[in-house]
């Protein structure tokens, strides 16, 4: 069972991650991670099956890394802005290797000549570990509902 003190802290990690990637500052990311982390979007059906393919796949935080080098650097895309609405999560285990979570999400997303749209809806499964600098996420896999997705995926979900 997690004490209260720690599930402020698990909501705290949740909010500040949403705000985090909608405000665009894409450095930010990587620092709600553990060094050896995995991060995946992955589509419900993949997931429920056992699947392993996913929309995006990073097994460490030098992933992520690699990634916001991309999305500043090297893709190009219409510019977008995105805004997470995550529900408030549910603990389903703690044991010594951290917080097993889960909380249902939307983004819903902006192009600069158009009106906000649904973009993403999901579920994240999370475990999440305490490091000397807070809570972190170990693993965060973003399962999302649609088996179709609009164009592409550039900024994290």
């Amino acid at each position: 069972m997690l004490d209260f003190a720690d599930y402020q802290e698990l909501l705290q990690l949740q909010a500040d991650y949403a705000s985090a990637v909608d405000s665009g500052d894409w450095d930010l990311w990587p620092g709600f991670f553990t060094d050896d982390c995995v991060y995946k979007l992955i589509p419900r059906e993949n997931h429920e099956r056992g699947f392993p393919l996913a929309t995006l796949s990073f097994d460490s935080k030098a992933g992520l890394l690699d990634r916001v080098y991309g999305i500043k650097e090297t893709l190009f895309h219409d510019p977008y802005y995105q805004r997470h609405l995550v529900g408030v999560p549910i603990v389903r285990q703690v044991v010594e290797g951290g917080i097993h979570c889960e909380a249902n999400y939307a983004v819903f997303r902006t192009k600069l000549d158009g009106p906000s749209t649904v973009f993403n809806v999901g579920r994240y499964l999370d475990v999440v570990v305490r490091t000397p600098l807070g809570l972190k996420f170990a693993q965060r896999l973003c399962v999302y509902d649609s088996e179709m997705i609009p164009n592409s995926i550039i900024y994290p979900i």
